[in-house]
């Protein structure tokens, strides 16, 4: 009995035609084509998807588990937009993981919800279009990592504030929010304030990734401002490049400071106490940056949130301190 044989279908070309590629790389075209199609669908360029390859097979990573991302970002000194590789969070949780000292991770903790309408031009289809996004999205959010130093098991934390982190459409010189961060203002906020504690754990290895480079310029060294305006519980306006929170510079509500409002002699001072290293180092980081901007009231809301008891005497005390400096210098 002959049976028929049938012809088999010729597979669908790759979205993008395979270039020539170094056979080290073990890329074949049936790997190509996953690739293209399903890997980095949102790859405009061969040479995009070829550097993702690369870069995978230099940390000895798998890139059909898609741990870095094809990230489109606007190059000022070429005047075009070029396509570049990072990580995902995930391949830099992997990375410290590898190195067998990473303790493990805490859940996120958030600020204070706030909501605001962002507006803009963007381009699509050829022509430009008008758009609104009312979005509401926590003010920060901070995700505790821990490595073992020499034997002990250590925090590290980097608080990390929503309207510095967003991804804009348009590059840094737009206001209007990524699809993504609108539908996931939490979710992609969180996986930055990891990435930013991974760093601060392992920065030897880990480095930034996808979710914070996205809508970046390249060359850029600040962003366009925010317009501002009040948030929905009308506090203080925010702009986009402004820390800690964004509010606006030289806000005239800020708290009078305290050491001001009570004589010196009035009672002996508190001695001071010993402060975990890691949440010193974040007291002094959100002093530094109130300082720069400011942005007393504001970092004043956060040391609240994030203290307690001797350790908020201690952090509060500290901004009254560099309150008073501030306004010395202004008034010399």
């Amino acid at each position: 009995m002959t049976r028929s044989m049938q012809a088999v279908p010729k597979a669908d070309a790759p979205r993008i035609p395979m270039p020539a590629v170094d056979p080290a790389l073990n890329v074949t075209p049936s790997t190509w084509k996953v690739l293209t199609d399903s890997i980095f669908p949102a790859a405009k360029t061969a040479e995009g998807i070829l550097l993702a390859v690369h870069y995978c097979a230099a940390r000895n990573l798998d890139v059909i588990k898609r741990p870095v991302h094809v990230v489109p970002m606007w190059s000022k000194a070429l005047g075009q937009e070029i396509e570049t590789v990072w990580p995902g969070i995930a391949e830099v949780q992997t990375t410290a993981a590898r190195t067998g000292q990473w303790a493990g991770i805490d859940p996120p903790r958030f600020g204070p919800v706030i909501e605001r309408t962002f507006s803009g031009r963007i381009k699509r289809n050829g022509a430009w279009q008008e758009l609104d996004y009312s979005v509401s999205f926590p003010e920060w959010c901070e995700v505790t990592v821990y490595r073992l130093v020499g034997g002990q098991r250590c925090p590290f934390t980097e608080p990390v504030f929503w309207l510095e982190a967003y991804a804009r459409q348009g590059g840094a010189y737009s206001e209007l929010p990524t699809e993504m961060w609108v539908k996931r203002p939490r979710g992609q906020l969180m996986k930055c304030a990891k990435a930013a504690s991974l760093r601060a754990a392992f920065p030897e290895e880990a480095s930034y990734t996808a979710e914070e480079m996205e809508g970046k310029v390249i060359e850029a060294d600040t962003s366009i401002p925010i317009a501002a305006s009040l948030d929905a519980t009308g506090t203080v306006p925010a702009k986009a490049d402004t820390a800690p929170s964004g509010v606006a510079e030289g806000a005239s509500d800020a708290a009078p400071s305290k050491a001001s409002e009570t004589p010196m002699d009035s009672e002996p001072p508190a001695e001071p106490i010993t402060l975990d290293p890691s949440l010193q180092a974040r007291i002094d980081k959100v002093v530094a940056r109130a300082a720069e901007k400011s942005a007393w009231k504001q970092a004043e809301q956060y040391l609240r949130a994030r203290c307690k008891g001797a350790e908020l005497k201690q952090a509060l005390k500290a901004l009254d301190q560099a309150q008073q400096t501030a306004e010395q210098r202004l008034a010399a």
